[in-house]
């Protein structure tokens, strides 16, 4: 069918961009090559919740790494990243269907069975099919995505998470749960005095992190990956800050990192973390726990 400027939008935050978003997108995708529209996803920059509440609220994904999934797994869709501010939060339901018809030329809206927005949550699912047929638009309702008779979501992701349950919680995103960002500098223990070298991340405070302990792991640095093993927390060996750190021990040799781009996705968690009486005992333990990695990853 010819191609009009008009889009086919996927409504919803898609914090994790897990499989239940996915089912959304491909519709959208779907809709897009039937009624010749281009297919986009409509997410906000911040957590509704969180500028609702001011509370803090870690997501599985920043607002970057959301865009950069969509665009991984659906080459070609648009990601339009709307700041949602106190005007997007008092905005009546039946004017947020209007926008999204006049300000992002919607011609078809793809939306979950639960999906709710609008002022104090008042828009339902029936509500916007309604108002997009009123509008002249057409509206798909995606059903509850169920995995082993559990219903795919967000908030059971991070509590798979939240319990060290990496594996478990690929399986309901569809891939592994990753942090990234640059490379920072740390102690410089790794290389120096524990024997292999390190990739440290200071994770952007608004994103999730695993349970605290040592996974194996495949950090992504410039485009090369490596196996490694990843210890969540506050390092308690070494540090007396608190502060919550991702360090990757790689698996394999690597040149000057410092300052690239990195991704840590986590695989399997080994074990909780602990403090050692001495870095001698914690070069030790990251051996074994180096060969255990090895070991899961088959490497």
């Amino acid at each position: 069918m010819e191609r009009t400027d008009k889009r086919a939008i996927a409504l919803g935050f898609f914090d994790g961009v897990h499989l239940g978003h996915q089912a959304l997108l491909r519709r959208a995708v779907e809709r897009s090559a039937e009624e010749g529209l281009t297919p986009a996803v409509f997410t906000f920059d911040r957590s509704p919740r969180e500028f609702v509440t001011g509370l803090p609220f870690p997501l599985l994904t920043t607002a970057a790494e959301r865009r950069r999934t969509v665009e991984r797994l659906f080459p070609g869709m648009e990601t339009l990243i709307v700041p949602f501010d106190r005007a997007m939060m008092t905005m009546p339901w039946e004017d947020f269907v209007a926008l999204l018809r006049e300000e992002y030329r919607a011609g078809w809206l793809v939306a979950g069975h639960d999906f709710r927005f609008g002022h104090k949550n008042a828009g339902t699912a029936p509500l916007l099919r309604e108002k997009a047929a009123a509008l002249g638009m057409g509206c798909d309702i995606i059903p509850a995505v169920r995995l082993d008779g559990v219903t795919v979501s967000s908030t059971h992701i991070r509590a798979l998470l939240e319990q060290g349950e990496a594996e478990e919680a690929a399986r309901f995103l569809g891939r592994p749960f990753a942090i990234a960002g640059p490379v920072r500098h740390g102690k410089r223990l790794g290389s120096s005095r524990l024997g292999r070298p390190t990739v440290n991340l200071i994770p952007d405070p608004r994103q999730l992190v695993p349970a605290f302990g040592v996974y194996a792991a495949r950090v992504t640095v410039d485009g090369a990956v490596r196996p490694a093993v990843t210890n969540v927390g506050v390092r308690p060996t070494v540090d007396t800050d608190g502060s919550v750190t991702v360090e990757s021990h790689l698996l394999e040799s690597a040149g000057e990192l410092y300052g690239a781009d990195c991704q840590v996705e986590f695989l399997k968690m080994l074990r909780p973390e602990r403090r050692f009486g001495s870095l001698e005992d914690l070069r030790e333990q990251i051996g074994r726990d180096a060969s255990a990695a090895r070991d899961y990853l088959g490497t």
